[in-house]
């Protein structure tokens, strides 16, 4: 399985500090259950209470009718309402027949689990005794407490034992515990199907149906009750009968009650008055439609003179802002045309004094050491390169002349994971979930938003766009104005990678590699992979290239989206890949978990150098003037050519 986020190319390694990036639940309990959300069964059966005595467990015994529907069944004459339970005690009854394991007891509250959850340090406890802790620390190692998931496993494990059903327990005063009691419910059950039994217990405590001013019994004495009750009421009360007696007086009363005589009439004015209240009830419903109907058209006529004056207002802002797309498009000509000179010029130079000499093999020309953490992100812009770290710092590095740190770039909380530049901008995305813009002048911030609700994976610019990966989703920003111009969605996991060129944008998540059309923002393609989620990808002039979980490099052919190869040798996660043209040919640069490079020949598929020099995972690459940078888990930074 992958191991949860990732960043750009990049995931969490194993030495990181725990909670840097997420937990990682370790289990002290041999009961702790799998990472599962659903509720356990044990926490209904513990937070119930038994229901009222209702009318519908009631029937069957012909007990406890609620309206008149047939004064003439003998039924009907016993009562107006359905007997309730006494009022059960604020204290749940928990009574087992043999003392529960020990290791099923919560060590905050020195009682059996309820609702038990597992915590981040990995141990089990109630969910209201963490939720209820006051230093909100774990009493066995003292770490914070965070409820990760419910314990499925304890929860089954309680829900088997068995108890006392509670009808047959009374409190004790001396002992200020519940104790079972000689002469009342013997029954015990398990305590996951407690309620099954306890809703229907004829040692439950209820009130008389036909007057609450009658003492409380036994639900098994409701009989014997009935008979001799004196509150019986005449079934036409609702008639201004005001009978009371016993059931024998009921009967005797119906022989002479004005109203027995009617009751046929009565039950159809009953009817009668029904229809035409519910025929009233539909009616005011037709005429609330009405209302409805006509606010709506009248909105609906609102919204349609408001659309006339925004359609005018957009054609005006629209041409305005075609024209400065006009505008931008020439500046990115120019400055596109400007870079081609620069990289033609490199070439031509490079060729001449034999720095792409083809039988030369990559070294270590030196190591940049400065940062406090691991090395996430690298970004290389002329004579400079930026890396984002651990310590939540950018920092700058002078390629060309000193070769150290000019500048320390503070203004983030979190883990610096993604870094791109566009114009004379540094976008850095973060843990924190912000990106930051940074003037590459002056290194100061110029700006800050909120860019997901999740952490900041992975960044590119292009065609005046910025592009954020983040948990199952790309957001797209103005490159100038910053505004969130559209989501990219129907991802299926974590994005960790994106590439851009002139037309598409590349985007990597679980086992699939999306191209986007960078004109409509549209999905054109889903290029299927095999190596688990997807790390790193690199575009060369002919192929696309990527780096999965499970070791492996897929290639496609660039213009029919053709798989090609699988390009195997790394025995770890590949984190990230770059592109190196040299005279002899294209060269992709791989960096992986294992701690090495590779060197891939384009030409022939195959890799012709492994550069072994960092002592942790190496996590990400960038290319300038020649020159590799390669940043890993060691904190250091180190330069090949």
């Amino acid at each position: 399985m992958d191991r949860g986020f990732m960043s750009a190319s990049h995931p969490i390694p194993d030495s990181m500090p725990a909670g840097a990036h997420g937990f990682q639940p370790v289990s002290k309990l041999s009961y702790a259950g799998d990472d599962d959300d659903d509720d356990s069964a044990f926490e209904s059966s513990l937070q119930s209470n038994p229901n009222r005595f209702s009318q519908s467990h009631e029937s069957g015994d012909g007990i406890g009718v609620g309206s008149f529907l047939n004064p003439g069944s003998p039924q009907r004459q016993l009562s107006n309402r359905s007997p309730r339970p006494a009022l059960e005690e604020k204290e749940e009854v928990l009574v087992f027949v043999e003392s529960a394991n020990k290791k099923l007891f919560c060590k905050l509250c020195n009682k059996v689990f309820k609702d038990p959850v597992i915590v981040s340090c990995g141990h089990t406890y109630c969910r209201s005794c963490v939720l209820s802790r006051v230093d909100g620390v774990c009493p066995v190692d003292e770490q914070k407490l965070m409820i990760m998931v419910a314990n499925i496993a304890v929860s089954e494990q309680i829900s088997e034992l068995v108890i006392h059903c509670k009808y047959g327990c009374r409190f004790d005063e001396g002992t200020g515990t519940f104790v079972v009691e000689p002469g009342l419910c013997p029954a015990t059950m398990k305590l996951g199907s407690r309620l099954e039994h306890e809703r229907d217990c004829d040692y439950m405590m209820v009130e008389c149906p036909n007057n609450v001013g009658c003492p409380m019994f036994l639900k098994k004495d409701l009989d014997d009750h009935l008979r001799s009750c004196s509150n019986v009421h005449c079934p036409y009360q609702k008639y201004s009968c005001d009978f009371l007696g016993t059931q024998e007086e009921l009967e005797e009363h119906l022989k002479t009650c004005k109203f027995e005589g009617m009751k046929d009439f009565l039950q159809r004015t009953d009817e009668r008055v029904t229809d035409l209240q519910m025929s009233l009830n539909q009616k005011d419903q037709e005429v609330e439609f009405l209302r409805s109907m006509l606010g709506r058209l009248s909105e609906r006529l609102e919204n349609l003179e408001k659309t006339v004056d925004m359609k005018l207002e957009m054609v005006d802002r629209n041409q305005n802002k075609i024209m400065d797309e006009i505008v931008n498009n020439q500046k990115d000509i120019s400055a596109m045309t400007e870079e081609m000179s620069h990289i033609n010029n490199r070439i031509n130079l490079g060729a001449t004094a034999g720095a792409y000499d083809p039988i030369s093999m990559f070294k270590c020309k030196g190591t940049w050491v400065g940062h406090l953490g691991p090395v996430w992100c690298l970004c290389a812009m002329g004579d400079y390169l930026f890396s984002g770290s651990t310590d939540t710092t950018i920092k700058v590095w002078d390629t060309s002349s000193s070769y150290k740190c000019v500048k320390t770039m503070e203004g983030h909380t979190g883990i610096v994971l993604a870094l791109c530049t566009y114009g004379h901008n540094l976008f850095s995305g973060s843990h924190d979930r912000t990106i930051i813009v940074w003037n590459v002048d002056t290194y100061e911030s110029t700006h800050v938003f909120k860019a997901h609700d999740n952490p900041v994976c992975t960044l590119v610019a292009a065609s005046n766009m910025l592009f954020s990966g983040s948990l199952k989703v790309i957001r797209v920003y103005d490159v100038h104005t910053f505004e969130l111009k559209k989501e990219l969605t129907g991802l299926n996991h974590w994005v960790r990678a994106l590439a851009a060129t002139s037309d598409y944008l590349f985007s990597g998540s679980y086992q699939t590699v999306k191209v986007w059309n960078l004109h409509t923002l549209e999905c054109v393609r889903d290029l299927e992979t095999s190596g688990g989620s997807v790390y790193s990808i690199a575009i060369t002039n002919h192929h696309i290239l990527c780096g999965t979980y499970e070791n492996c490099i897929h290639v496609w052919e660039l213009n029919t989206f053709q798989q090609l190869e699988t390009l195997m040798g790394h025995s770890g996660t590949v984190y990230a890949l770059a592109v190196l043209h040299t005279a002899s040919g294209t060269k992709v640069f791989s960096a992986s978990y294992d701690r090495s490079l590779r060197v891939w020949s384009m030409e022939n598929m195959i890799c012709t150098q492994t550069l072994v020099r960092h002592q942790g995972s190496v996590a990400c690459l960038a290319v300038s003037r020649g020159r590799i940078f390669s940043g890993a888990v060691d904190s250091t930074v180190k330069v090949w050519q």
